[in-house]
């Protein structure tokens, strides 16, 4: 059964850091394309970072290139999100993402199967 859990959220003031993971099983990580997400109130979710299996491929988004940066281990079957200087605007929940393949942009929330529960990125001024 494939499980995403997601921590590492929480409030943090502008130019803060704070870092997230996500902790997979019944599959393993490093065969998948694997994504964060994020989600602010009445928008849409759009893609933040994504890699591809066995970390051949890391793609950010331009609003968060130079200061968000996705890595994993393998060993424990966990992505992370590790954010700096993070902006009021980072504000949001972010979610991980999972897929064996993808049939789209990586950055593309459509393209992925499986998803964790969010974790809350307050960011304040």
């Amino acid at each position: 059964q494939v499980q995403l859990v997601e921590s590492g959220g929480g409030s943090v003031q502008a130019g803060g850091s704070q870092r997230l993971s996500c902790a997979a099983s019944g599959f393993i990580i490093k065969d998948y394309w694997m994504g964060w997400f994020r989600q602010a109130p009445g928008k849409e979710r759009e893609g933040v970072a994504a890699v591809s299996p066995r970390g051949v491929i890391t793609s950010y988004a331009e609003s968060v290139k130079g200061r968000f940066t996705l890595s994993q281990d393998n060993a424990k079957n966990t992505m992370y999100l590790q954010m700096n200087s993070l902006k009021p605007e980072d504000t949001a929940m972010y979610y991980c993402a999972a897929a064996p393949a993808v049939s789209s942009g990586s950055l593309r929330a459509d393209t992925y199967n499986y998803w964790g529960q969010g974790t809350r990125v307050t960011v304040s001024s």
